[in-house]
């Protein structure tokens, strides 16, 4: 492949990126309008989620962390969260003086509700695709996202003397 060929197909692909991120907040922000939620609310909610999921789930002082929030304004998130019954507090397993934070079935409900269609339309849009090409597709994907959490790892440590 030609530098120029291979360089503009780089930035169609840095494009694509952004875009689907840009897409993915919107979406986010019109599941938190739907359920009456902040836009940080939801972000919240969507990391409880892939942590309960993964079997660690966060403890709000992790979840402060991960969101770049005070542990106050994620306190009040959770307080949002918990009323409305997306997420519960638990104790530890390991140190019961902990509280971790919960995915509830009241959230699984009204994401699966939400979030169901778009899903299908995934499904549609990738069926033409060859599993190679969602494998190579996946290992794009993997590799920008570990660039992402580099860059964004390295901002947050070129800012630590600032805070």
């Amino acid at each position: 492949m030609e530098e120029l060929d291979r360089a503009r197909l780089l930035r169609t692909l840095a494009t694509l990126v952004r875009d689907v991120g840009w897409s993915s907040e919107r979406v986010g922000h019109s599941f938190a309008s739907s359920q009456g939620l902040h836009p940080t609310d939801f972000r919240a909610l969507t990391a409880i989620y892939a942590s309960d999921l993964a079997g660690s789930p966060l403890t709000v002082r992790e979840l402060a962390a991960q969101l770049d929030l005070t542990p106050a304004a994620i306190t009040y998130a959770v307080d949002r969260l918990t009323e409305a019954g997306h997420v519960w507090r638990e104790r530890g397993t390991r140190d019961r003086r902990t509280v971790v934070l919960r995915f509830g079935e009241h959230g699984h409900r009204v994401a699966r509700d939400f979030f169901t269609p778009l899903g299908h339309l995934h499904a549609d849009a990738l069926a033409d695709f060859s599993d190679a090409d969602l494998d190579a597709c996946a290992r794009v994907l993997g590799v920008v996202n570990a660039a992402l959490e580099r860059f964004d790892r390295e901002l947050r440590e070129a800012e630590e003397p600032n805070r």
